[in-house]
C-alpha cells in the first residue's frame, strides 16, 4: 500500500465515465449462524459495489454510511464517494501524502482514515465529512471537507534511534531504526475498548517494515483513542505547513502478536456480531511464521499485562489474543486464515462482510486503478472463512 501516483483532474474527469460503464450490482446473503436481523430503517445492500475507475494510486479501503446509502472508497490520494449502484457522487483530491485503510463513525457521521507524510515525519487521522462532498475533483487543501488530527506516539515510534548511532535512518526497512519495525499507520477501526472496559474507540494500526533480520517487529501493533473530544485537535490540511495538533498520548496500546507482516496491518475492522477484530495483511517472509494473510483478534478476551517479546531489552505491554480458530502453527502458536481483505474490509455487524478487489484497466493508454466492493458472508472455513454470495435478501 505505498503507491505514491498523483491524480490528474483532466484523466479523473475521463475516469468518471469510465467509472459509470463500471456498475456492478446485486443482492445480499446471510450468515453461516443465525445472524442479527437487518435494521429496517437500513437501505437494501447490493451483491458488490463498484469504486470506478482512475488515475491514482491502488485502492487501500473501503468505508460504507448505510443510512445515506454511500460508499467511500480510498485510492492512495484520492476518496471516492460513490452511492449503492457504484455512481459517483463526489471525490476528493489533492492529497500528496499516503491515504489508507477507512472506516465510518456512525457516532459522527464522518469517514476517519490513516493518512502519512513519511518524508516529513508526520503521521495524521484524516478525518473526512461525506455531507460536504458533493461534486467530483474537490481540492483537500482548499474545501472545508477534510480535517486532520496528528498522532504523536505514532512519530516517536518511526523516528526512533534504535541502535543509538545519533543517526535516523529515515524511510526503509532495511535499518533496526523505527521502534517496533514502525513504517507509519494503515489500518483504522471503530470498536470497543481492548482493556474490556467498554466504551467506542477508534484503532489506529501500525504499519510494519517487512524485516527478517530482526526479532522486535514480530508483533501488530494497535493504538486506541477516544475521539469525542477530539474537535479541539482538528485542523485543516496544510501539506506545505504540516501542524502537531493532537493527543499527547494514545489512551492504549496493544500488542498482537503474529510474526512479522510487509507493511503492518493494511485493514483493520471491528466486527459487532462476533466482537472480534480482523487484520488483513500482505504477508510477512519469516520462514519461523506461518504469515497468514488475515488475523483475528479474540474480542472476548481483554488485553493482559504481558511480554512483548524479542524487544532489545525486556518489555511489558497490554498484550490482545489471537481467536484459538482456523489455521494453527504450532511451533509459533499463531493462529489465522488465508483470505483478501488487504484493500477494504467492511463488516456489516450481521455476519455479512464487504471484502474489496483491487485492479486496472486501460483507457485510451493510461492505467486506471480499480476497485470494487464484494458481499461474503463470514463460515470460518479453512483456509478462507468468507464465502461470496450473490443471493438479494
Amino acid at each position: 500500500m505505498r503507491s505514491r501516483a498523483r491524480a490528474h483532474v483532466a484523466t479523473l474527469f475521463l475516469s468518471t465515465v469510465v467509472a459509470f460503464a463500471l456498475l456492478a450490482t446485486g443482492g445480499g446473503a446471510a450468515h453461516a449462524r443465525t445472524p442479527s436481523p437487518p435494521s429496517s430503517s437500513s437501505i437494501g445492500l447490493p451483491a458488490s459495489v463498484d469504486g470506478g475507475a482512475w488515475a491514482s494510486g491502488h485502492l487501500q479501503g473501503t468505508a460504507i454510511d448505510r443510512r445515506r446509502g454511500h460508499m467511500y472508497f480510498s485510492f492512495t490520494n484520492l476518496l471516492v464517494k460513490t452511492d449503492l449502484a457504484g455512481r459517483p457522487i463526489g471525490s476528493v483530491t489533492g492529497l500528496t501524502g499516503h491515504l489508507g485503510d477507512l472506516d465510518f463513525n456512525s457516532a459522527d457521521g464522518r469517514v476517519y482514515g490513516s493518512l502519512e507524510y513519511k518524508a516529513a515525519e508526520a503521521f495524521y487521522v484524516a478525518i473526512f465529512d461525506g455531507s460536504r462532498i458533493t461534486r467530483m475533483n474537490m481540492d483537500a487543501r482548499t474545501t472545508d471537507v477534510l480535517s486532520t488530527v496528528h498522532l504523536r506516539e505514532v512519530v516517536r515510534d518511526y523516528t526512533a534511534d534504535m541502535n543509538g548511532d545519533g543517526v535516523f535512518d529515515g524511510d526503509t526497512g532495511n535499518t533496526p531504526d523505527h521502534r517496533y519495525g514502525c513504517s507509519g499507520i494503515d489500518g483504522v477501526a471503530f470498536g470497543p475498548d481492548l482493556n474490556g472496559r467498554g466504551g467506542g474507540r477508534l484503532t489506529v494500526a501500525y504499519g510494519v517494515y517487512s524485516n527478517t533480520a530482526r526479532t522486535d517487529n514480530d508483533h501488530q501493533v494497535l493504538l486506541q483513542y477516544d475521539v469525542r473530544d477530539w474537535r479541539k485537535y482538528e485542523r485543516p490540511l496544510s501539506e506545505d505547513a504540516l501542524h502537531t495538533s493532537g493527543p499527547a498520548s494514545p489512551g492504549g496500546k496493544f500488542f498482537a502478536y503474529t510474526g512479522n507482516t510487509t507493511y503492518g496491518v493494511q485493514n483493520l475492522e471491528y466486527d459487532g456480531d462476533s466482537g472480534n477484530w480482523l487484520m488483513a495483511v500482505y504477508k510477512g517472509k519469516k520462514a519461523a511464521f506461518p504469515n497468514y494473510g488475515l488475523y483475528v483478534l479474540d474480542g472476548s478476551k481483554p488485553a493482559r499485562r504481558g511480554e512483548v517479546k524479542g524487544q532489545p531489552r525486556p518489555e511489558s505491554g497490554r498484550i490482545v489474543s489471537l481467536l484459538p480458530r482456523g489455521l494453527h502453527h504450532e511451533p509459533s502458536g499463531v493462529y489465522g486464515y488465508e483470505s483478501g481483505g488487504q484493500y477494504g474490509l467492511v463488516s456489516l455487524d450481521d455476519g455479512r462482510y464487504y471484502v474489496a478487489e483491487a485492479g486496472t484497466v486501460d483507457s485510451g493508454g493510461t492505467t486506471l486503478q480499480t476497485g470494487r466492493a464484494v458481499l461474503h458472508r463470514w463460515t470460518g472455513a479453512v483456509p478462507n472463512p468468507f464465502a461470496v454470495r450473490g443471493t438479494a435478501r
